[in-house]
């Protein structure tokens, strides 16, 4: 197997809260683990400029992503306004081309913001289909097929109703929060935009909360977790659990 694991989500710090622990073990276990967002989070600031936010959002994620030995990408797309059309999912299966990985991370199908929504149909489309040798013209890298995928949590473990998400797997991150949480206190720019825009002033220990109620769930300390896409041609091993050893 090509050991290679893809979180692409929309924004920067979208995966260091939601799957960054596991993220983390991959990365501790010899896998090739690359961070991709749909966008540089440019509507993320209550007194800067797209482009300087844009640019200072990207450093970020670039720095959080190093601090793992993982790589980080952007497709450029525009907060709030990500899209799924045919331009954009070219990007996004160009990018799954260049990357060929075997274990994606996305957002679920329904969340608190479209942006993530979105991501969801392009990561869905792009790990389908980016083995199709004429779907790109990067060249078809070995080990380049259907990929497993998973979903992370939503915002806060609930669903755009208020239900809370049953995940199928459940990683244990216990041992790796100091390392989490390092990779999202990379994100400093979010901090200020969460005070103002959302009167929150807890950005890292929101973060450890969620994971603290995953965790009592299934008997651990801290936990991410996961719903597993169980459709047509994709695999349906649990790979998560046969590499991490944890609890379902």
């Amino acid at each position: 197997m090509n050991k290679t694991v893809l979180s692409f989500l929309a924004h920067p710090d979208d995966a260091e809260i939601l799957c960054g622990g596991t993220l983390v073990r991959l990365a501790e276990a010899g896998w090739s683990v690359h961070i991709a967002t749909a966008t540089a989070g440019d509507c993320g600031t209550m007194t800067q400029t797209p482009w300087e936010i844009g640019a200072t959002r990207t450093q970020e994620g670039k720095k959080a992503a190093e601090s793992i030995g993982a790589t980080y990408h952007c497709l450029g797309e525009k907060d709030i306004y990500v899209c799924y059309d045919q331009p954009t999912l070219q990007k996004t299966v160009d990018l799954f081309r260049r990357v060929a990985p075997s274990l994606v991370f996305t957002h679920p199908a329904k969340d608190y913001m479209m942006d993530h929504e979105m991501v969801h149909l392009l990561a869905r489309a792009a790990s389908f289909g980016y083995g199709a040798p004429n779907a790109s013209t990067f060249p078809l890298l070995p080990g380049s097929h259907v990929p497993h995928l998973y979903y992370c949590d939503p915002i806060e473990g609930v669903d755009p109703q208020g239900n809370l998400v049953t995940p199928t797997t459940v990683i244990d991150v216990t041992a790796v929060m100091d390392k989490k949480s390092h990779m999202l206190a990379c994100h400093a720019s979010q901090r200020e935009w969460l005070r103002a825009h959302h009167g929150m002033d807890e950005y890292i220990e929101a973060m450890k909360r969620h994971g603290i109620l995953r965790g009592k769930q299934a008997g651990l300390a801290y936990a991410e977790a996961f719903v597993q896409h169980l459709g047509h041609a994709y695999p349906h091993d649990d790979i998560l659990v046969e590499l991490l050893g944890s609890k379902k």
